[in-house]
């Protein structure tokens, strides 16, 4: 038993150090695809000049979004100009709470995504004075009910 969690151990600190030895090289312009460097034209001049992690992330960025249909590229749209309207503490925040998001369990995130499609399925007007109401509750309320729907429900425990 030891011994099989020190070898996925070990398999898994080699596939990471691995992965960082291809984002250390970085990509080369000529390797992107024909789409990434039309997408990405304005960078071409001081595309060298960038980190290696940076390349590599730009271009998997320009690569999903090529993958996205016209829809999803307008949803990505709105959220960077939301980001962009964000000022550095709520940047922070949101960051903050990602990584928290991040930390969960699976099943919290999928009980937490499950609280957010009902939310969602509810109109405009429901969603809003639901945040009003909750807007409304003393902080430790606030709290107790961010908790309450982390907590598994009752026989799934």
């Amino acid at each position: 038993m030891t011994s099989n969690l020190v070898a996925r151990w070990l398999a898994l600190t080699l596939l990471v150090f691995a992965s960082m030895g291809a984002f250390a090289q970085g990509v080369a312009w000529d390797e992107l695809s024909p789409g990434q460097r039309e997408l990405l034209a304005d960078q071409e001049a001081s595309w060298a000049d960038l980190p290696p992690v940076r390349q590599a992330r730009i271009a998997r960025g320009a690569q999903r979004w090529l993958e996205m249909n016209r829809a999803d590229r307008r949803a990505a749209r709105d959220r960077f100009t939301r980001w962009q309207r964000l000022d550095d503490g709520e940047r922070a925040e949101v960051r903050r709470r990602y990584e928290a998001y991040r930390e969960l369990s699976n099943p919290d995130r999928d009980r937490l995504r499950e609280i957010y499609r009902r939310f969602n399925r509810l109109s405009l007007d429901q969603q809003e004075a639901l945040r009003d109401r909750f807007r409304q509750l003393p902080p430790q309320r606030r709290e107790d009910l961010r908790d309450r729907a982390l907590r598994p429900p009752p026989g799934r425990r």
